[in-house]
């Protein structure tokens, strides 16, 4: 028996060379033809997979865009994208499409675990139905369904999916000991909760917990700087705290597959309960706001200098959402460019790890191409590897998003 993933992105890939390092056979799908192309020669396009470990494992793995060999798989696990509508709304249409595409091929004796992230009720409410009227199974005594949420912190090297906990809760408690057992297979540790609702909001709380206080420290940000008050060195000081305190910095925004869209889905489900989550929207409200509040930073800064935005030649250094990777999904610098640009910047940008941004018709400069005769240097992303110090101590103005320079004072330097 062979076991099955479905979406192999971020969360999907790592999971597809875990099990089969652990010596299982593993059936995996997409629909992205590229993703599968890539797969079968061994090019990894999942930074936290190398194409050598990748390679290592290709004789265990079948990948394909079709659902039919999944027939085959002991257990599937989903991790299709749960993205938001334009309008910040869930947007369920790949998990749906999922489900109807695994309906056909469900059989009896499987597990299926979704780890995509979502509101609590999802499994239990969207995908059970679907399966159930097409099998005329029932969960619990034809097929196991429980929910897993991924903990993917894309580049991070000291927690991966063998040494973080992971969180399972099963439709019953049959079906939470049976994907408890699959993950105990590439997982040390297994926390098991009593149903899927309260796995799917363990996944929502770890996030919505993150950006409640990064959105928090941003609002400090800005009134310590109305205040003339380093808002780095208050955030260094409380830091010195040995309990009650947990570090978060301020900066251009939020970014990722996580934080900027899972907390509007707790939100969303909330009002079919009659509540409003104004916290964690207000929250949410904040941190949309930075990159904006960052652009008009940049904007006094060169005023300062007595230059506009309006032709004058801006490097922006990072535009991945973090450093040390080349993700750019929700990265606050695509807002950042988006109003240069609209403001009318000659606009240049380094990244090694993103080597264009077809969007905006940009391509990455190389650093000293970029910095020459540069207006302001703007850091949104600290990438190692880049000496920021050195670069600020050369540029006609430098705008820190990141507060790589607390510390320092010149008079071309300007922090958030």
């Amino acid at each position: 028996m062979a076991i099955g993933v479905v979406g192999l992105g971020y969360v999907g890939l790592p999971l597809v060379v875990a099990f089969a390092q652990a010596g299982e056979q593993v059936i995996a799908v997409d629909l992205d033809q590229r993703k599968i192309d890539q797969l079968a020669t061994g090019e990894s396009y999942v930074e936290d997979i190398s194409s050598e470990l990748l390679r290592s494992v290709l004789g265990s793995v079948s990948a394909g865009t079709d659902y039919a060999p999944l027939a085959q798989a002991e257990a599937i696990i989903i991790c299709v994208p749960t993205p938001l509508t334009a309008n910040r709304e869930p947007d369920l249409g790949p998990l749906e499409d999922s489900a109807a595409a695994l309906a056909a091929v469900v059989r009896e004796g499987q597990l299926i675990v979704l780890e995509s992230t979502t509101y609590p009720g999802t499994t239990r409410e969207l995908l059970v139905p679907v399966l159930e009227r097409a099998t005329s199974l029932t969960v619990g005594e034809g097929f196991n369904v429980a929910f897993s949420p991924e903990r993917v912190d894309p580049g991070r090297t000291d927690y991966t999916l063998k040494n973080t906990p992971k969180v399972v809760g099963g439709i019953t408690e049959a079906c939470t000991e049976r994907a408890a057992e699959l993950y105990s297979r590439v997982c040390k540790t297994i926390v098991r909760v009593s149903t899927p609702e309260a796995a799917e909001l363990t996944k929502l709380l770890e996030n919505i917990f993150r950006s409640v206080n990064i959105a928090l420290v941003n609002e400090l940000s800005m009134v310590a700087e109305r205040m003339g008050i380093d808002i780095w060195e208050v955030v260094d000081a409380a830091a010195t705290k040995p309990y009650g305190f947990m570090r978060f910095e301020p900066g251009p925004g939020m970014g990722g597959h996580c934080l900027p869209v899972d907390p509007f889905y707790l939100t969303w489900r909330a009002r079919e309960f009659q509540m409003s989550t104004e916290f964690i929207e207000l929250a949410g409200k904040i941190n949309q706001q930075m990159p904006l509040h960052c652009v008009e930073r940049i904007e006094l800064a060169l005023n300062d200098a007595s230059k506009p935005i309006r032709g004058s030649k801006i490097v922006l250094l990072g535009v991945a959402y973090k450093g040390g990777i080349g993700d750019i999904r929700e990265s606050p610098a695509l807002r950042i460019i988006e109003e240069l640009l609209r403001r009318g910047a000659d606009l240049v940008y380094h990244d090694p790890h993103v080597p264009e941004l077809a969007k905006f018709d940009l391509t990455n400069s190389p650093l000293d191409e970029a910095l020459e005769n540069a207006d302001a240097v703007v850091l949104v992303t600290a990438h190692p590897g880049i000496d920021h110090l050195q670069i600020a101590g050369d540029a006609a103005l430098f705008v820190d998003l990141r507060g790589v320079t607390r510390g320092v004072t010149r008079e071309n330097l300007v922090r958030l």
